[in-house]
């Protein structure tokens, strides 16, 4: 019996040190345009009876009424919108609803929500960050680049480019077939490879970002509630440990 509830305390702190290290890496990117957060999963585990292939021999009439306790799932992503917050900087974009921005530094294409845009040397418009090596596809699935004399640029709700009065380009936006297939890949950008992303029209608002669907404060209180879980398991363990113990002296006392 003891064993088991070391097992199962055990199983406790590893679910809520991965909470933990969820938590923690969304209340760094809590100030991230267009971060979207990872929940972290846990699953039910099956009773050893249920789970082991050798089941039957491991049935026991007071542990098969206890629950198996918990495992680490894979963390998903909450694609949920976050808050728009105006900047009034000409070259800041936030999608609204459901889509994403199309960006390829030469070798691949990737995928975000980060509409924090700038122009490189060569005049073209890329994501910021990552060096200004991510360069922002249009609608024609091409790097969009601008005339380094073209005049005032703005960008309309419908994602077109203009300078001046010239029509120079539309941005591209994006949906996946499956979004649960999609699979962060660093640097703000997400990884599209193992499902298929098709072409929308998509609504954004000028001068503006959208900023992380996380909330420090929730998520705050999420670690706090995680610590105390973790260490509410460790006690267990020390108790445990310590009837363990009693138990083990007082038997060779009465043998």
């Amino acid at each position: 019996m003891s064993g088991y509830g070391f097992w199962l305390s055990a199983a406790g702190m590893k679910v809520n040190e991965h909470r933990q290290a969820v938590h923690a890496n969304n209340m760094a990117n809590s100030n991230t345009t267009g971060f979207k957060q990872d929940l972290a999963m846990v699953m039910q585990r099956d009773i050893e009876s249920v789970e082991n292939a050798g089941g039957a021999r491991l049935r026991h009439p007071v542990l098969d009424q206890l629950a198996g306790g918990l495992n680490v799932r894979q963390s998903t992503i909450d694609f949920s919108q976050g808050p728009i917050e105006n900047t009034r900087k000409p070259l800041d974009v936030a999608l609204q609803g459901k889509g994403f921005f199309s960006v390829s530094d030469g070798k691949t294409t990737q995928y975000t929500r980060n509409g924090e845009f700038a122009i490189n040397r060569e005049s073209e418009l890329v994501m910021s960050g990552g060096d200004g090596k991510w360069r922002v596809l249009g609608d024609d699935g091409r790097p969009i680049s601008l005339a380094s004399d073209g005049g005032p640029l703005r960008i309309a709700d419908d994602g077109t480019i203009r300078q001046g009065k010239n029509v120079v380009a539309k941005l591209g936006f994006f949906v996946a077939d499956n979004e649960k297939a999609m699979r962060k890949a660093g640097e703000n950008l997400f990884d599209a490879s193992k499902t298929e992303m098709k072409s929308i029209n998509a609504t954004v608002r000028s001068g503006a970002i959208e900023g992380s669907n996380f909330s420090a404060i929730k998520g705050l209180s999420a670690m706090i509630e995680a610590t105390r879980a973790y260490q509410l398991n460790a006690t267990m363990i020390q108790l445990q440990d310590q009837v363990t113990g009693q138990a083990v002296t007082t038997v060779g006392r009465v043998a």
